[in-house]
């Protein structure tokens, strides 16, 4: 299949649209702890949608994953757990820096480290990436994501500025500088773990391609296995959760002996949760997608997919009036962000494409 780079940045796009959407079905979840709705909904994301979508769109699933090598299943695995630990983590940072810092902090750490890591390690980085034209252009675009998460970061923290004494110490009661940096550091990092996990599923790649599989779909089966990586690390904190908070019985019945338990929507709880975990999926589904159109330099993939994140989470930011009250300066440092996360696609996208030319 010829690599077609703009069609690629489209994929990235739907991907990044549901990764800025997936968090707005728990909304309507109702008399559920954080735990528990994130662990049905998470149940979705990382073991029922990548085994369906798994099995209905590559040949021959579990004859691939038993043809794998136990090495790669085993990194595809590792790199998912320290995944699951960047995710978690990403709470911390924003009680300890608040939402705009320290997803500011975090994202771009993860953009960097996620997208530059895996060609520095394959040792290609000087002489594909450095080395060529359209390899500086990507580079260049890498640059301008980040300067687009440092604009979006600085909108924040003008929106933060404008609070009231009251309102900020609401959203950020324990602000910690210092364990803030470490945290998003320390999240950041582990959260640009997926690409890596990616990357070490290409013998996974090779092999449902020889079953058949058509070069789009190569990615799922990949997915099978990363995921359940991030699966076991937040399992096992959302059941920890429930016990310290005595909250897994929410799973089958409401809160007994009170009259708030007639008011559990447990169907609804499970088919919000459900549809949240679902959507999630469906970053890393069109992610997949995405990388097969890139070309050799589908490292950068990553860059087009955390830019995407930032621009539609942001929208659905202004769609549900969280900009409401902003002065038009920080206004304009959000409209300002969302233009430069926008062309740092575009610039990656044409990196790519000069790629696919014969010479350069």
């Amino acid at each position: 299949m010829i690599p077609n780079p703009a069609l690629g940045v489209v994929f990235h796009w739907l991907g990044g649209l549901a990764s800025g959407s997936f968090y707005v079905p728990y909304r309507g979840v109702k008399r559920w702890s954080w735990e528990t709705y994130w662990l049905v909904g998470g149940f979705f994301s990382w073991i029922i949608a990548p085994w369906v979508l798994g099995l209905l769109m590559t040949n021959d699933l579990p004859a691939v994953l038993s043809a794998t090598p136990g090495a790669t299943l085993f990194w595809c695995y590792f790199w998912g757990l320290l995944w699951g630990l960047g995710g978690l983590t990403f709470g911390l940072t924003m009680r300890y820096l608040g939402m705009s810092l320290g997803m500011a902090m975090v994202l771009g750490y993860c953009a960097a480290f996620g997208t530059l890591m895996p060609p520095i390690f394959d040792g290609v980085f000087v002489s594909s990436v450095l080395g060529t034209l359209s390899g500086k252009v990507i580079l260049a675009g890498v640059a301008v994501c980040l300067g687009g998460i440092a604009f979006a970061g600085k909108a924040g923290m003008s929106k933060e500025r404008e609070m009231s004494a009251e309102a900020k110490t609401a959203v950020i009661k324990e602000f910690n500088l210092k364990k803030g940096v470490a945290v998003a550091t320390f999240s950041g990092v582990m959260s640009a773990c997926f690409s890596y996990g990616l990357r070490a599923g290409d013998p996974i790649k090779a092999l449902t391609l020889a079953h058949g599989t058509s070069t789009l779909w190569q990615g799922l089966p990949v997915l099978v296995v990363v995921l359940l990586g991030g699966f076991t690390t937040n399992f096992i904190w959302c059941v920890i959760l429930n016990v310290r908070n005595k909250t897994g019985h929410q799973y089958i019945s409401p809160v007994e002996h009170t009259k708030e338990a007639a008011h559990v929507p447990m169907l609804a709880n499970y088919l919000f949760s459900a549809l949240a975990g679902i959507t999630w999926y469906f970053q890393f589904f069109f992610y997949t997608m995405g990388e097969t159109q890139m070309g050799k330099y589908k490292f950068s993939s990553w860059t087009l997919h955390m830019a995407s994140i930032i621009i539609f989470s942001s929208l659905w930011g202004i769609g549900l009036h969280e900009w409401r009250g902003a002065s038009a300066r920080t206004k304009g440092w959000l409209f300002v962000s969302l233009l430069v996360l926008v062309a740092s696609t575009m610039i990656v996208g044409y990196g790519n494409y000069l790629g696919t030319l014969p010479a350069q």
